[in-house]
């Protein structure tokens, strides 16, 4: 395996290709910036978009990294983690934790780099193709714990009521009948209710899950924040709201980490016009 620096260099290359070569993504980021970020003028939502799309070169490297890396090379990579106090507290009272987070480009690898410390497990959506299901979740096992399915909720609940892990990351448009339209930067988004379920169901705590790339080849910087209070609540939709609310802090720390080429607002409420 390369040196950490001489990968991120790398990374920053592919960034420069991903940046200049002509895609139908760079149309949906800059749609979701626009909606996003009305408070930025053209200028600042374009470097913004300019900035997503070389971070997506980094983001290979760091799929890379994270599925094929060497435990040697992984344990190299420099890592700033605070709030462990906080998973140490909840498992000390017999209660799972839900990391919640959102899909930033490096979650991948991060998982991994946590994975260093916290014994965890995940949730996912299995592929279509059934190759690179079996590649990725080869890969994803070799440091989670476990990888539940989307639709494995006995299986995630059991492990949750155990005093299990969970990293978990509802902020992508799943087309999901458990859907509530809530307020995703100010705009209506289709967001699954799952958070509120399975703190329900598991009694676990929901501790907010942030990760961040910092500049040069100074590694990662990981945090847990304090468990959200009241949660779950009796609202699905209350809590649903407040998960993406906590999703969009981590969000302002680094924008152009985040994964803008997700088409986030595809679905829309009866009788919306499409945004995409």
């Amino acid at each position: 395996m390369l040196p950490f620096p001489l990968l991120m260099g790398i990374g920053r290359a592919l960034g420069w290709i991903v940046e200049h070569v002509p895609s139908p993504r760079r149309k949906v980021a800059a749609t979701n910036v626009a909606l996003c970020f009305p408070e930025l003028d053209a200028k600042a939502q374009a470097a913004l978009v300019d900035a997503h799309l070389r971070d997506i070169g980094m983001m290979l490297i760091e799929f890379a990294l994270g599925w094929m890396g060497s435990d040697r090379a992984i344990g190299k990579i420099p890592l700033r983690i605070e709030g462990l106090e906080h998973l140490e507290s909840a498992h000390a009272q017999g209660q799972g934790v839900l990391l919640v987070g959102g899909h930033f480009s490096h979650l991948e690898l991060c998982a991994r780099l946590v994975s260093q410390r916290i014994r965890i497990a995940g949730m996912y959506r299995r592929m279509d193709n059934p190759v690179f299901e079996w590649t990725v979740l080869r890969a994803r096992l070799g440091y989670a714990r476990a990888m539940f399915d989307k639709d494995d909720i006995r299986g995630t609940v059991k492990y949750l009521r155990n005093g299990g892990t969970l990293w978990y990351a509802p902020d992508q448009d799943m087309r999901s009948k458990d859907n509530a339209f809530v307020p995703f930067f100010g705009v209506i988004a289709a967001t699954i209710t799952g958070t509120h379920h399975l703190a329900r169901l598991s009694r676990s705590v929901v501790v907010p899950f942030f990760h961040r790339r910092l500049p040069g080849s100074e590694g990662y910087a990981l945090r847990l924040g304090a468990p959200l209070e009241n949660m779950p609540g009796a609202d699905a939709e209350a809590d649903t709201a407040r998960v993406n609310h906590c999703i969009e802090d981590m969000v302002r720390e680094a924008p152009e980490q985040y994964l803008w080429v997700h088409k986030r607002f595809k679905t829309r409420p009866e009788g919306d016009p499409p945004i995409y």
